[in-house]
């Protein structure tokens, strides 16, 4: 019984544990199938959402791709048009040089006929002059051949003078708004050069030292110096003349240090003199430098930033040679850039144009060939050099660098003022303008004015008519350029007059 009964216990037992174990593996299917649902679900929305994204990109790109189309097409039908209207322009332009063509052939048709009736007159011309005049063959045709070349040049001068009046005019414009943005955009100081230093003294009987006993500290001072030393009544002062600049700069540092130091011999002098000259060396070198600094125009070789500051020393006409020279730089960097040229260029053709001058005062000869030298052996540009030869008229200006050169030097030479000019070199110079005007045929009078920077000629109204006046000034003018050395420019004034008297008796 109690067998039976354990059986009963483990049978349900078993059977509570298989109920058990049949109702968590149905629950837990049951979860899982919700999981995978759930699973699927999120699946589905996702290939969805990418199936929409690929729809919409494909119709964008259908959209794009389109627009595209549509855009070659409108190109393509704007490019026919093109091609449609240039081939009616080809067309047309084919029928005027047809129309062209046919209009020379007609020309030469014409001229070969007129030709030919000139040749016949020609020698009609020439039978009636041997059976008349009573010429030869050759004199008549020398006569004839007069006549023509008349009849030619009088044509000849009217278009001269017709194209140079409109090339003036278009030429003057220009020209007056380069000079004018150059003048207004440069403005340079200006001291006239003197020919004397003054050196103050402390006292009257420094006049004694200075001379010496027998005058022999002012020979010594004048021999090594190279000027003259002037020792007057004026109290206080003595004076040191030369036209060197350089020279007289250098005496007169020499005497002031004297004067200071108050031992004045011979020996002394010399030692002076010498250290004074390694100072002026040196300090002319700096000032080059310091200039090509400011410039912007390194590097330059040692010997011609040495000459550079020694013109510093230069006086040309009352006008500082260096001044002179940097103006002339400065002006001519503003020309070349208004004319589209080179600035740094122009600048430097500017500063080297006159670079000979620190040197013709120990050399003599022409500071033109002396620059020129001295830039070829230093590898200058080219330019530089035709700048230097143009300046003066040795060669032509062969660049817009060299002509704004060659006009900034005029302008900076001829202002009022800028310069002083010896009276014979003058007085030589009005007198050459006047030989050149009265040597041509037909020319009455001729007179320099305006301290010889206008010529007015006087010609003879029935030896010459009014286009032959305007050849007449215009080879006036390129003799005076090619003969004659002047600052600025000159105006040629050809008057031509005609003039009627009767007397009422």
């Amino acid at each position: 019984m109690l067998e039976t009964i354990i059986i009963a216990i483990l049978f349900g037992v078993i059977i509570g544990v298989g109920t058990y174990y049949l109702w968590f593996a149905q629950s837990r299917f049951s979860h899982l199938e919700l999981e995978a649902k759930a699973k699927a679900k999120v699946i589905t929305s996702e290939v969805e959402l990418l199936l929409q994204e690929s729809k919409s990109k494909i119709k964008t790109r259908e959209l794009t791709h389109e627009a595209e189309l549509q855009k070659r097409i409108i190109q393509a039908e704007d490019y026919n048009r093109f091609l449609i209207s240039k081939r009616k322009e080809l067309l047309k332009e084919e029928e005027k040089y047809a129309k062209l063509q046919d209009q020379i052939l007609s020309k030469e048709e014409n001229l070969s006929k007129l030709e030919a009736k000139k040749q016949e007159q020609i020698s009609l011309a020439l039978e009636k002059m041997q059976t008349v005049a009573s010429f030869t063959l050759e004199e008549a045709k020398a006569y004839i051949l007069e006549k023509v070349e008349e009849q030619s040049r009088a044509e000849v001068a009217g278009i001269v003078r017709k194209y140079e009046q409109l090339a003036k005019e278009d030429g003057k414009k220009k020209a007056n708004y380069i000079l004018a943005q150059a003048t207004t955009r440069y403005a340079g100081e200006f001291a006239g050069e003197r020919l004397i230093n003054l050196v103050s003294l402390p006292s009257n009987e420094h006049k004694g030292r200075i001379i010496g006993k027998e005058g022999r500290n002012i020979k010594t001072l004048e021999m090594l110096l190279g000027v003259d030393i002037v020792v007057d009544e004026t109290p206080g002062v003595i004076l040191i003349s030369s036209f060197n600049l350089y020279r007289r700069a250098i005496a007169t540092r020499v005497l002031e240090i004297l004067v200071e130091d108050g031992r004045i011999h011979p020996g002394r002098i010399e030692e002076v003199h010498e250290k004074v000259e390694k100072e002026f060396e040196q300090k002319t070198y700096e000032e080059g430098e310091n200039i090509l600094i400011d410039l912007g125009l390194f590097p330059m070789h040692e010997e011609l930033v040495r000459l550079l500051g020694r013109m510093k020393y230069r006086a040309s006409y009352g006008q500082n040679a260096l001044a002179h020279t940097l103006e002339v730089a400065k002006l001519a960097k503003v020309m070349a850039a208004e004319m589209g040229g080179d600035e740094k260029l122009a600048l430097r053709a500017g500063l080297l144009h006159d670079i000979g001058k620190a040197l013709t005062q120990d050399m003599g000869g022409s500071h033109v060939e002396i620059g020129a030298e001295l830039c070829r052996r230093h590898n200058e540009h080219p330019t530089v050099i035709n700048a230097i030869y143009a300046h003066h008229g040795h060669e032509e200006p062969d660049s817009v660098e060299s002509a704004a050169v060659c006009a900034a030097d005029k302008l900076s030479a001829a202002r009022p003022g800028a310069r002083r000019e010896v009276l014979e070199s003058f007085t030589k110079r009005v007198k050459e303008i006047e030989e050149i005007a009265t040597s041509r045929a037909g020319v009455e009078q001729a007179y320099a004015i305006n301290a010889g920077r206008e010529i007015r000629v006087f010609v003879n109204a029935i030896k010459m008519s009014d286009n032959e006046a305007v050849l007449l000034s215009k080879e006036i003018a390129k003799e005076i350029e090619n003969k004659v050395q002047y600052p600025g420019e000159i105006k040629i004034n050809v008057i031509r007059e005609t003039r009627s008297i009767h007397y009422a008796k």
